[in-house]
């Protein structure tokens, strides 16, 4: 090759343009007309039951309830993890965030991870990002921020963000003005405009910042509730959420793209209150309230008959159920937790339940403070003022530094094969005389949940078969997923 020749600025940017071109053919042919659009659009702290549809006595939410009577409603979803950060990162990887460390609030990705924007453009969707990120940073340069994670547009926070926010634009801080959700959304909405007009599907990833506190609902919200409710401002922010939906929901119908476009939406844990979690416990809890979630599918091309499913399912489903839907031949080079529910869409029978662990470790989560480190990254660019420390970039990521023993499981773990949910609690009390349910320092509790959803009456002294064969697919599961959370996956 003559290297002098490459060296010309001008001929390699010919070349260089020449290429992208070809790769861009080669993706809008690669991407039939039959692909779906798709939306995955998430709340931020929106338990089971903080939605009309499903009984709260208060809460003003038209959009979801008519997207719930339009649509597949999941009455038994959970989330992966009881708190922000696993669960979103459990939706992009289809697997449980402990495989990847990623314990608990704050904490990231690994670069290594296979997400599912990064499999939907190698089938030739264009990708984009809006809203809450917290799995990885939101700066120019990060191997976990968006752009490295798949996306090829985005608007990201590096945390729950409130009204009038100041957000990521590929790495700029930009400010903008508004309802969060409401922000969020028009983000989203000019995208998909641009993105309808050419042949390539879009992915699109809505994550909202309500209604995570302080809670700060905007007037035209707020006015549904009684201003002396000491919780009217988190009412009127799940309406402002509400509101943002009907939104997206109007352009699909207005731009002839509803039919087409698959719209999901879920939260990423258990609500902050536990008379409307759904069941026992909240937000942080492996109990039911701390991991139901509302989730909804619209999809009028293929869900034909609007209608509620019992069969339990979960954020890790998301990616192999799109990785179905897609008919994508990617071979993922590790194992995954979820599986396709592409089965419930279309009324066919599902194989049999095999399982979902859930395991909360003791692991503290990092402070992200998304609008004081976005001011700061702001005042940086504008004025020059102040200094970006270099942990926030998170360059080390990928790095896999602590091995994890393959015989002790501490913290929360859980097993669900429906009806039944085993619980394994390690770092309590030892065993004894007062306390018989212990063995070797681990205590097991067992839930019927058909007969007792709020998981009141602790059966694994009494179903001792049933206990026994749970606690053994659930030590095998998290053996494999500390075989992942060591690195022996890559």
């Amino acid at each position: 090759m003559n290297h002098s020749f490459c060296r010309s600025p001008r001929v390699f940017s010919l070349i260089l343009a020449f290429i992208c071109g070809t790769i861009f053919l080669a993706r809008a042919e690669e991407a039939p007309k039959t692909l779906p659009n798709i939306i995955l659009c998430m709340a931020d702290d929106q338990g089971w039951g903080d939605v009309a549809y499903n009984g709260h006595p208060k809460l003003v939410t038209p959009h979801l309830d008519a997207m719930s009577k339009a649509g597949l409603r999941f009455d038994r979803f959970y989330a992966a993890a009881p708190v922000c950060s696993p669960t979103r990162g459990s939706v992009l990887t289809g697997r449980h965030p402990n495989r990847f460390g990623c314990f608990k609030w704050g904490h990231t990705l690994r670069p290594q991870e296979v997400t599912i924007a990064e499999v939907l453009k190698k089938v030739g969707y264009k990708t984009a990002h809006f809203g809450k990120w917290h799995i990885g940073s939101v700066l120019k340069g990060s191997p976990v921020n968006p752009g490295s994670s798949g996306f090829d547009e985005w608007i990201s926070a590096p945390n729950f963000f409130d009204n009038d926010p100041i957000l990521s634009e590929k790495g700029k801080a930009v400010s903008y003005k508004g309802e969060s959700s409401i922000v969020t959304v028009d983000l989203a909405i000019e995208f998909i405009k641009k993105q309808s007009k050419t042949p390539e599907p879009f992915f699109v990833v809505v994550w909202l910042g309500s209604p995570h506190v302080p809670h700060r609902s905007v007037e035209e919200d707020l006015k549904h509730y009684d201003k002396k409710d000491k919780r009217a401002h988190w009412l009127g922010e799940i309406t402002g959420l509400d509101r943002a939906v009907g939104k997206l929901r109007k352009v699909l119908k207005d731009g002839n793209i509803r039919k087409d476009t698959l719209f999901w939406y879920t939260s990423d844990n258990g609500g902050l209150y536990n008379e409307s979690s759904g069941g026992r416990g909240r937000k942080g809890s492996i109990y039911e309230g701390g991991l139901r979630v509302p989730s909804i599918i619209e999809w009028p091309e293929r869900i034909t008959k609007p209608r509620s499913v019992s069969h339990p399912a979960s954020s890790v489903d998301i990616l192999p159920t799109l990785l179905e839907v897609v008919q994508s031949k990617v071979k993922l080079p590790h194992p995954i937790d979820g599986r396709s529910l592409l089965p419930l869409l279309e009324e066919r029978d599902i194989k049999k339940d095999r399982g979902y662990g859930f395991w909360d470790m003791k692991v503290k989560g990092i402070g992200t403070p998304s609008a004081k480190w976005m001011a700061e990254l702001l005042a940086f660019q504008t004025k020059g003022e102040g200094k970006i420390p270099k942990e926030r970039w998170r360059m080390n990521a990928g790095k896999i530094s602590t091995q994890y023993p393959a015989d002790k499981f501490p913290g929360h773990a859980a097993w669900l094969k429906w009806p039944w949910k085993l619980h394994r609690i390690q770092g309590g009390k030892k065993k004894g005389k007062k306390n018989a349910k212990n063995t070797q320092g681990v205590k097991y509790e067992l839930y019927n949940l058909e007969l007792d959803p709020l998981e009141t009456r602790n059966l694994y002294e009494k179903e001792t078969e049933i206990g026994k064969s749970m606690a053994g697919a659930l030590d095998e599961w998290l053996r494999s997923v500390v075989n992942s959370l060591n690195g022996k996956d890559y």
